[in-house]
């Protein structure tokens, strides 16, 4: 399975970002999918998943600002950010959950 990660950039806090995981080389609707960090110096954190029937959990630092979502027909995951943090800082990944390989990931910058 390959995973590409794209959409991150440098944003203000406060600001918005909305990154997408295109997936190939697996039925993707059969998967559960989600979006993993690593800030400088920190080990990689999960930060929200999706099964493959559209339910979603997240990390406690990001409920209620950051929407994991997917669609099928596309083979790709989304993760819409808001209210955007300095702390949210990191190199974000995308993650089909069946397979061990992790894709190339974003780089998300939150700083003023």
């Amino acid at each position: 399975v390959q995973l590409q990660a794209s959409g991150g950039g440098l944003v203000q806090p406060g600001g918005s970002l909305s990154l997408s995981c295109l997936a190939s080389g697996s039925i993707f609707s059969l998967y559960g999918m989600g979006w993993y960090r690593q800030a400088p110096g920190k080990q990689r954190e999960w930060v929200a998943s999706i099964t493959s029937a559209g339910e979603a959990n997240y990390i406690n630092s990001v409920k209620g600002r950051f929407t994991i979502s997917r669609d099928n027909a596309k083979s790709t995951l989304y993760l819409q950010m808001n209210s955007l943090k300095p702390e949210d800082t990191a190199v974000y990944y995308c993650k089909n959950f069946a397979f061990p390989n992790w894709g190339q990931g974003t780089q998300v910058t939150v700083s003023s």
